[in-house]
């Protein structure tokens, strides 16, 4: 069993890691601490072929596998942590299940644009009650005339301080088989975007109010029932998560390292110190596996058009779980070098410990893989019998 990259994703994984340290590495630390999305890294992006390398290529993408995505994500965070989102944005998450569900019209009408870096697309999906219970979701699209309006509000939205239009989850009827979702752009008559809130990641995001937001039919992406389907897309983006939690993780890591050799105390390198070198080496040992867990999620999509949740859910926690702890190990052997923001190793801590908790908690996600092991269902409802 063969547990390197196939030579094609080997010479990928090579070039972008090229492109990172010439294009984007002189600018990785004032990018990391800029305001809004860098929109011009999109856009270099998008003319070097890199968003939309997991959309078909009868859909407008490059026909790439998740692997070659996963691979391009952390080949790119190699030189510009930041620059790795832009990769995320570009191929995973609302975007993939967009290309995946949009009508040939609609796909006609944003994709282009979108994957030339030009413009971005949000997700609205949490709301005030509802984050990781999301099928108890109120956002309402109620028909009239040729169209639906849309009531309620979403909260902690990715990108949502800087989309050009949002694929937000509503519910057309009761119970799980009444919710799809809609498309609206930014800018519709009854779309209002809050003043914007910031993460500790240093990211912002906007609280999006619907208040008779009316979206005609053409922009329905999918109907009553289409839950299921727009949630097993959600696994797809559980795996770009993954890949920048293990690629910043692993960034703070080796930077670490290089301290640890060259930075001495009481007349010796940092290295020498037993109780570093175990710090380092259970880090090693976390980040690898992980890496093995992902990689083997991102094969087996290649096999069943899309993640298994049970695959999605062990390598997103392996990998939430390690790249948080190679970035606590960074910060702590680096000391106030690593704590402070002249240095990425305190960006990639705070950008990896809030993984944990977006794309699915990492708590939900050890509920899903007992589920497995159990193979039997837990609800977590209190009226649950």
């Amino acid at each position: 069993m063969d547990f390197d990259l196939p030579e094609e994703l080997d010479d990928l994984r090579r070039s972008v890691e090229a492109y990172a340290q010439d294009r984007l590495a002189e600018g990785a630390l004032a990018r990391a601490h800029a305001d809004g999305y860098p929109w011009d890294v999109a856009k270099e992006m998008g003319a070097q072929g890199l968003l939309g390398l997991t959309i078909p290529e009868e859909k407008g993408g490059q026909g790439g596998t998740l692997l070659a995505a996963v691979t391009a994500i952390q080949a790119v965070a190699t030189g510009c942590p930041r620059s790795a989102d832009v990769v995320q944005a570009g191929n995973f998450g609302a975007i993939r299940t967009f290309a995946e569900y949009a009508t040939p019209t609609q796909r006609e009408r944003y994709l282009p644009s979108l994957l030339a870096g030009e413009t971005l697309i949000g997700l609205g999906m949490s709301e005030p009650e509802a984050g990781s219970a999301v099928t108890d979701l109120a956002t309402s699209a109620t028909p009239r005339g040729d169209g639906y309006v849309i009531n309620g509000t979403k909260v902690f939205s990715t990108n949502s301080a800087e989309a050009t239009v949002f694929l937000v989850y509503v519910r057309y009827g009761p119970g799980v088989g009444g919710i799809g979702s809609v498309l609206v752009d930014r800018g519709t008559p009854g779309l209002t975007i809050g003043a914007p809130s910031e993460f500790m990641n240093g990211e912002d995001w906007c609280q999006l109010y619907f208040d008779e937001c009316c979206v005609p039919t053409e922009q329905v992406l999918l109907g009553p029932g289409g839950f299921k389907r727009q949630i097993s897309g959600f696994n797809v983006e559980r795996l770009g998560n993954a890949a920048r939690s293990i690629a910043l993780g692993r960034y703070a890591f080796d930077r670490a390292v290089e301290h640890a050799n060259t930075r001495h105390q009481f007349g010796r390198p940092l290295s020498e110190f037993q109780g570093l070198q175990w710090m380092f080496a259970e880090a090693a040992v976390e980040l690898e596996a992980a890496q093995l867990l992902l990689h083997r999620a991102a094969a087996a999509a290649e096999r069943n058009g899309t993640p298994t949740a049970i695959d999605t859910a062990l390598a997103k926690f392996a990998a939430n779980k390690a790249g948080f702890r190679a970035a606590d190990v960074a910060v702590q052997a680096m000391g106030a070098t690593g704590f402070s923001k002249e240095s990425l190793v305190e960006y990639c801590f705070r950008r990896t410990r809030g993984w944990m908790i977006a794309g699915g908690s990492t708590e939900i996600l050890k509920n899903r893989i007992a589920e497995s092991v159990f193979d039997r269902r837990f609800s977590q409802r209190s009226n649950a019998r």
